[in-house]
This record gives C-alpha cells, structure tokens and sequence, in this order.
C-alpha cells in the first residue's frame, strides 16, 4: 500500500494552523508524509489595486514571507512533536484550482486537511471560500479542520 500523503494548505490564518497541528498529528499516527502549500494568488491584487504595479519586488517579498512562514511550522513540528516527514511548497495562481487539482496532479496527494475559513473574507463574501470550492472540487479526500478538539473538553 502506498504511504499516505497529506496536502496542508496554509494562508497564515488561525484555521490553517490548526489543521496543520491536526495534520501532523494524524499523519504521526498513519506513518504519512505532508506536503505543506502556500498559493501566492496574484490576481487580487489586480482588481484591488488596478492602477498600482506589482513589482518583481512584491512578488519576491511575498514569496519570502510565505518560505518564512511555513519554515516556522516546519520547525515547530519537529520541536514539539518530533515530526519531520515535512516538505512545503509554493505556487502561484489561484488557490482553488491549484489546490484541488494542480499539486494533487503533481504530488499524488490523497487527503487534504485545511481549515474551514482563511484570510480571505471578500472572497468568501464574494465567491464562495476556498474550502467550499475545495470541498466539492478536489481530486483528493478532504477533512475540513473547523475547531481545536485537541485542548478543548469534550461535552
């Protein structure tokens, strides 16, 4: 049987790291390897800022910061829970069509764990979230993350 592998995408939000936690948890359990994904989606900006021009500058800024930002869950895998099975990537264009096909097509994930809400909030007002859309899209199994069971008491 092939190893598990499990998508995490992640946009900076309290959602994204919770099913990351939830993530690595499980697949500590499964003996599963995960991919952590970070979608740059470019396009925002061209509506909110029309007359303004994104520079290469911006785009590398962005892309630093998302490199930072999933090294630090990385890093706080295998401090506190001794997890290394950790690979993160990112990608460019739209987080729904890349996450529910693009990478699965590339990287042979079969699950995705991802939180029920992002950063997003116009877009979700808008279109419809990306979890939704993911939800109903994906080429993968999805567990939408929506509260941390984990430190809270079960009633």
């Amino acid at each position: 049987m092939n190893k598990v592998k499990i998508l995490v995408p992640v946009d900076g939000s309290e959602a994204a790291e919770r099913s990351f936690d939830k993530a690595v948890k499980i697949a500590m359990t499964e003996n599963a390897h995960i991919d952590i994904l970070n979608v740059i989606d470019t396009r925002q900006f061209l509506g909110e800022m029309q007359d303004t021009l994104i520079t290469g500058d911006t785009v590398y800024q962005m892309t630093q910061d998302a490199e930072k930002y999933m090294q630090s869950l990385k890093k706080w895998a295998h401090d506190n829970l001794n997890f290394d099975d950790i690979d993160y990537h990112i990608r460019y264009g739209s987080p729904k069509a890349v996450i529910s096909y693009d990478f699965i097509q590339d990287h042979h994930n079969n699950l995705i764990i991802m939180g029920a809400t992002g950063l997003n909030a116009v877009e979700r007002m808008l279109m419809g979230s990306v979890t939704s859309y993911v939800n109903q899209h994906a080429l993968a199994d999805v567990l939408i993350v929506r509260t941390d069971i984990a430190n809270k008491p079960l009633k």
